[in-house]
């Protein structure tokens, strides 16, 4: 191998690297999604150095000009990336040699491979996050949508997936939005957490140079430096936080897919999904799957795997950089795909879906869903404890399933054999739309809350 094509830590080697370790020590098909970033942290490192008469300005105007230059390449798709370098940044730095000469090896004064990759990989995050949440923004906008076109719809609400009380499906779509709420929360908390800068530790013990790492973190829009240099490149932490924010998120996704896939299907018949998000069988051809929603929550396993092959990766690890730690950029880029993809396609799915508003009500009257209503009923007005209210409740349903018989279809001469100092008012309790409506607690199915809830989540989400 010709000396000008050795790696740059090959002046301390005999020999050159073997073809199979090469093979699985180059990250560049991987990395090279941190270009911009690791450009950005460039050209911010080398106007520190510059400020700080490390070298001088016009070594750092043509390292600066290079660094755009092979920027453009990038973008353009003009930039042949070579496993030989290893990794995004020997690549950039190879290339900028070509360009500029030696003035190219200054730039890699006061920082090393080691806080200049935690650096980009916590730039790339930082970018990252905010794209979820602005998708996450999206989703919840489309399910506010959803749920003020459904207030008076009424469902069945479940427990152990059993009929238990009737609720709005406006209330339901509101729940999903709580959770999405948190998910965003979370991203958002992680860019907060990640917001200290690594550059200017070096390997692991900092540098003898006059640099400013103030200067340099304001520049690349962190709040601060980093306390310590060897926390700092052996910190992945944001990385985790990232896995573990996406891993939760796809889980709420997935049980939005869960409840599509029982809703939309021939047993339940509560919604409908548009065609462009259904596929077909190969062999019957009265079929229409929701493989969609179905892909979503296979999908989440994914996302569980890479948090848990991360865990994995870091816990044996002592201070401070191994190269492990490589492998972490490959599970935190697929996660994001992942989870950036499952958000987007929920987006469309919540678009598509409609509602079975007959059935819906016709299930909310299944499975005795007013009993506590009746129960409740009996405490404020008749001076029952709960649990003696409860029996006479029970017993009502044990005789409406001999009669086979819903609770609203029972008569009110057939309610007094089980209390006959009850009045007629009792047989509001009976309506499912009058349970609703009873639910008036803060957080619960009522339509005045639900008009409330929503007209404040319509402010926050413009």
């Amino acid at each position: 191998m010709k000396k000008k094509n050795k790696a740059v830590w090959g002046a301390r080697f005999n020999s050159t690297t073997s073809n199979t370790f090469l093979k699985i020590g180059s990250s560049i098909d991987i990395d090279k999604r941190l270009f911009e970033e690791d450009i950005f942290g460039s050209i911010v490192h080398t106007q520190m150095l510059v400020k700080q008469k490390i070298i001088n300005k016009d070594k750092g105007v043509k390292i600066i000009s290079g660094l755009k230059k092979i920027r453009d390449e990038i973008k353009k798709n003009k930039f042949n990336f070579n496993k030989k370098y290893e990794d995004i940044h020997l690549n950039i730095e190879k290339r900028l040699f070509t360009i500029i000469g030696r003035d190219a090896g200054y730039l890699h004064i006061a920082r090393s491979r080691n806080d200049q990759v935690v650096t980009d990989f916590k730039l790339w995050i930082k970018k990252s996050s905010v794209e979820i949440i602005q998708n996450l923004d999206f989703l919840i906008r489309s399910f506010l949508k959803k749920a003020e076109k459904n207030i008076q719809t009424i469902m069945p609400g479940f427990t152990h997936l059993k009929n238990a009380q009737p609720i709005s499906f406006a209330h339901y779509l509101l729940a999903y939005v709580e959770m999405f709420k948190r998910d965003k929360k979370r991203f958002l908390n992680n860019i907060d957490y990640i917001d200290e800068c690594p550059l200017g530790v070096g390997a692991l013990t900092g540098t003898s140079y006059n640099i400013d790492r103030n200067f340099t973190a304001k520049k690349l829009g962190f709040k601060k430096p980093t306390n310590n240099s060897i926390d700092t490149v052996s910190d992945r932490d944001f990385a985790l936080d990232l896995l573990s924010a996406s891993s939760i998120c796809a889980m709420h996704i997935s049980r939005f897919a869960e409840e599509l896939i029982i809703w939309n299907s021939d047993v339940f018949k509560l919604i409908k999904i548009d065609d462009r998000m259904l596929t077909g069988s190969s062999i019957m051809p009265q079929k229409k799957n929701p493989d969609s929603a179905e892909l979503i929550r296979g999908r989440t396993g994914r996302n569980f795997g890479l948090l848990q092959s991360m865990l994995t990766t870091l816990k044996g690890l002592p201070l401070s950089y191994y190269k492990d730690m490589q492998e972490d950029k490959a599970l935190v880029f697929e996660s994001y795909d992942i989870l950036l993809e499952s958000i987007i396609t929920a987006n469309e799915l919540i678009k598509s879906i409609k509602p079975n508003k007959e059935r819906m009500l016709f299930l909310s009257n299944e499975g005795y869903t007013t009993a506590t209503d009746f129960a409740d009923y009996l405490v404020q007005n008749h001076s029952l404890s709960f649990r003696e209210s409860y029996k006479i409740s029970a017993q009502l349903v044990n005789y409406a399933e001999r009669k086979k018989k819903r609770l609203n279809e029972i008569s009110f001469n057939e309610v007094k054999k089980l209390k006959n100092d009850l009045n007629y008012n009792v047989m509001k309790v009976f309506d499912v739309k009058n349970s609703v409506n009873l639910k008036s607690s803060y957080g619960g199915t009522s339509t005045k809350n639900i008009k409330k809830m929503i007209l404040k989540l319509k402010k926050e989400y413009k």
